[in-house]
């Protein structure tokens, strides 16, 4: 029997739709469905990845039963075992540690796209533990932390042609991140004579080349340009003075504040010509202005919640706020959120203060949370609460490594690699390596997975149904079904922790019996049902503008859901957390120390600084590398330069440079770019997944060319808990190793 079934991909967080020939509960062909979101068939059309769909469903790599190691660990040496059996025996264990040493005991880490988060984080939380992990605090909570303080709540930018005056892309490259039709728009945008289109990022990116103007600052200093944005608007009266007043705490504060921050300071600490900054300043009080930005001004350290309340202040000074065309405030969910799913509200007292954060990170933790969720919930929203105080992975590791404050002797991975994607890879690997029990929920063995106890077979792209919702903060939601049961005994994530949890006495907060079950369950309270939403591939209904503006229950405008009532310029709850009333720029995080320096340099070697983690397309991450078809085009990692910085050094182009930290060394291959002088743009996330299953000592070749033997997790920012992996820096010279990374 053939049918045709509507599904969705997993090879980016868009989801797109496809339409899947089955037969005999097999997939057998695929082709994009326009009908359903994202409704545009040129992002399927310029996307590489979807059509591995196919491949992936039966690729050999694939673990399609659970597995147990009987070796030594990254020996690779395993057993098949049956699901009863795997899960019998990891909950006896996860019981007998938690027993041994409290529910903190066990720690997570997550990743994604191919995986809904709150499954784990509901587990976590009946299980007693605080301590998941992701990459949120450089890459997410940075700016909704920022947003819901300032505002109230968060939003996303508004782009709608014939409003939207000027668009300004600051810190990302949605040509290489997004590849949707967002970069569409923006080079329609870079095209159009209505809309200027202003990018800021060191690199000469593919939106930097249809900008109207491009800034390039040095990297970590965007809280500095923002300031000398905002001292250009005041001293020239650009602010919109009806909204100011009405509506902004602290202006008067903020306009003192930046008086230091003239174009000419800020032109010499930026290395940005004045006028430049004077230029865009312009621009963005001209009229109405979206804003959109990235993990570029994420990954800052000490200065990233300082340069996101910067922004915050530009949008709120020229009135750029929930207005159409600019920043629109999200809506709450009305179908049950996040927060409300990952049952965070089940963790006691006592387990909420083994957050190894409290006193270290006092915002992202529960005393920080429940500041902010008093705010917020004075217009009915709430953050989600899982990823708003997940741990540092700098004090996990310290709690696995030492036993301080208690023993972290247990780890979930869900669709991660944090031997390729977290900081500091030795460290990462020696902590891992000495813990009790690890279990890897993934599609294949990854170097991760190669040293896990339990590699569990995850059901994916076409086998499983999606229900985004960007971490529960908007009123919108998109995926749709599965096409097919998943292939083999794989399983979906919602699955395996159901079964765990009810080995474990959760089983009566596991009421739905599948994940399909308990999307409908999610959606309910909106009218919908699962066929209606399986129909159209996305819930959502557009926010309202100027939602402070409408009256509350004292027919007054409810005003924005902060401690006055107001945009908050001068923050009043910040300073409760020990934090700056006022944005101020950051020191930058030091990788090498003096005698690295001196001892290198002495030997020929150069001290420059550094960016990592920039996305490259078909690439994600650590993923898709073995696809040959891919690695044509891209064959392996790179170091990019100017070329004058390239003859200054004595490298060319395909000549071999090695990266040197206080952490740890790996080897690139040199690439020319349009980019900053004296900066460098790493490549992350390279190992050989084609080399067959990963095993000690080389786990894949993880040591060869993996920036994150480089890298620190060090907290460096006391607020949130960042660390950095941008405004870096490193040592760099010539070397005559070859490399591994040929085409395949």
């Amino acid at each position: 029997m053939i049918e045709t079934k509507p599904t969705n991909c997993h090879f980016c967080g868009y989801c797109c739709a496809f339409l899947a020939t089955v037969e005999d509960g097999r997939v057998i062909d695929l082709k994009p469905d326009p009908t359903r979101y994202p409704y545009d068939e040129r992002i399927l059309a310029g996307c590489r990845r979807w059509k591995m769909n196919l491949d992936v469903l039966d690729s050999p790599r694939r673990v399609n039963y659970p597995i147990r190691r009987v070796g030594e660990r990254g020996s690779g040496e395993w057993e098949q075992v049956s699901w009863d059996e795997a899960f019998d025996d990891i909950a006896q264990r996860f019981s007998s540690l938690r027993d041994q040493y409290g529910s903190g005991t066990l720690a997570s880490m997550i990743g994604g796209p191919h995986a809904s988060f709150w499954p784990l984080h509901r587990f976590m939380s009946l299980y007693g533990s605080p301590n998941n992990m992701g990459i949120g605090q450089i890459c997410w909570n940075p700016r909704i932390w920022m947003d819901a303080i300032s505002f109230g709540w968060t939003g996303e930018a508004n782009i709608v042609y014939g409003v939207t005056d000027a668009l300004f892309i600051w810190g990302t490259n949605p040509a290489q991140s997004d590849n949707s039709a967002f970069w569409q728009t923006i080079r329609a945008a870079g095209a159009s004579e209505d809309m200027q289109l202003i990018c800021v990022d060191p690199r000469f990116t593919q939106v930097a080349g249809c900008a109207d103007l491009w800034l390039a600052p040095r990297p970590g200093t965007d809280c500095t340009l923002a300031l000398g944005m905002l001292h250009v608007i005041i001293e020239e009266g650009l602010e919109d003075r009806a909204f100011v007043d009405e509506w902004c705490h602290g202006f008067d504060e903020l306009a003192e504040h930046v008086k230091p921050f003239t174009p000419e300071y800020v032109g010499g600490f930026c290395d940005v010509d004045s006028d430049d900054i004077v230029r865009a300043a312009r621009i963005f009080a001209s009229g109405r202005t979206a804003l959109v930005s990235g993990r570029g001004i994420d990954q800052v350290g000490k200065s990233v919640a300082p340069t996101h309340r910067a922004i915050c202040c530009l949008r709120a000074i020229t009135g750029n706020v929930d207005r159409a065309g600019t920043f629109i405030l999200n809506e709450a969910s009305d179908f049950i959120s996040e927060v409300e799913f990952e049952m965070s509200d089940a963790l006691t007292a006592e387990q909420r203060a083994l957050c190894l954060n409290e006193g270290v990170a006092p915002l992202q933790c529960f005393t920080g949370y429940d500041l902010v969720r008093e705010q917020t919930e004075k217009l009915g929203r709430r953050l989600p609460m899982r990823y708003m105080t997940s741990s540092s992975p700098d004090l996990v590791l310290k709690a696995m490594e030492t036993g301080d404050p208690y023993r972290v002797s247990a780890l979930i991975v869900n669709a991660t690699n944090p031997l390729l994607t977290y900081a500091d890879t030795n460290r990462v690997f020696r902590a891992l390596m000495g813990l009790e029990l690890i279990v890897v929920l993934d599609y294949y063995i990854t170097p991760t997975a190669a040293i896990a106890d339990y590699v569990l077979p995850c059901a994916g792209a076409i086998e499983r149904p999606i229900f985004q919702i960007h971490g529960g903060v908007a009123n919108f939601g998109y995926g749709g079904p599965a096409a097919v049961e998943p292939y083999y005994e794989r399983k979906t994530d919602y699955d395996i922790f159901r079964a765990l949890g009810e080995r474990l006495g959760q089983a009566d907060a596991w009421p739905d019996e599948t994940l399909a079950d308990a999307f409908a369950t999610q959606l309910a309270p909106t009218g919908w049902d699962w066929s209606d939403y399986c129909l159209f591939g996305a819930y959502s209904l557009p926010p309202s503008e100027e939602k402070h503006l409408q009256l509350g229950s004292d027919g007054k405008p409810q005003g924005f859901a902060t401690t006055t009532g107001k945009i908050e310029l001068a923050s009043e709850l910040l300073p409760k957390l020990d934090g700056q009333r006022l944005p101020e720029q950051g020191p930058f995080m030091r990788l090498c120390s003096p005698e690295l320096i001196e001892e290198l340099e002495a030997e020929g070697a150069h001290h420059v600084e550094m960016l990592t983690g920039s996305r490259k397309q078909p690439y994600n991450a650590s993923m898709y590398l073995e696809n040959p078809d891919f690695r044509r085009g891209t064959p392996g990692p790179v170091v990019e330069m100017c070329q004058a910085m390239a003859d200054r050094l004595g490298l060319a182009k395909g000549d071999t440079a090695k990266l040197i930290t206080d952490y740890g060394e790996a080897r690139f291959t040199v690439s020319i770019a349009k980019m900053r002088d004296e900066l460098i743009n790493v490549d992350y996330g390279w190992w050989h997944p084609e080399n067959g299953v990963p095993q000690a000592p080389d786990f894949g070749g993880i040591w060869e060319s993996n920036v994150n033997t480089l890298t620190s997790c060090k907290l460096q920012e006391h607020l949130i808990g960042t660390w950095a992996y941008n405004a870096i820096d490193c040592m760099i010279q010539k070397d005559d190793t070859p490399l591994s990374w040929d085409t395949i």
